[in-house]
Parts: structure tokens; sequence; C-alpha cells
């Protein structure tokens, strides 16, 4: 099975190579059928401390590195605009 790549942007890299990145997805509601946002928080690996608060990242799957870290930075994320 492939590994999973997500985007999101990097909230907070206070920890020692480790970034918390938000990842935001967007669905219809299947009742209301309103477009609605849900974001949640990964702690990511981060090796080369080289990513900041702001940063627009990509992050993989990979094997539990700690207690919360199962995500890898992959790279920058390509702007989406």
């Amino acid at each position: 099975m492939p590994k999973r790549i997500l985007q999101g942007v990097v909230v907070s890299d206070k920890q020692e190579k480790t970034v918390v990145v938000k990842v935001e997805r967007r669905f219809t509601h299947p009742l209301l059928k309103k477009t609605v946002r849900r974001s949640k928080n990964y702690h990511a690996h981060d090796e080369h401390k080289k990513f900041k608060v702001g940063d627009s990242v990509s992050i993989q799957e990979s094997a539990p590195i700690s207690k919360l870290k199962r995500w890898v930075v992959v790279d920058t994320a390509a702007s989406a605009g």
C-alpha cells in the first residue's frame, strides 16, 4: 500500500526536529449539502530544522518515530492558487 502524502501549513516549530503541520480538508456535508472545512494537526519529523511557521509543506506517512510522530516532512508544497 502506498504511503499517504498530505499538504498543510507549519503552525509550530518550537520542538527539536519536529514541526506541527495543520492539514485542512474540505468535503460536502451529507445532509446539508454545504462545503465544510475540517482541520487536523500532525506532528512531523524535520531532521534538519529548515521549516518555519507559515511554510507550506508536504508530509508523508512513516513508521512511528516517537509517541506522536508518524509523519515526515518531504518537501515544500507547491503553492495552490
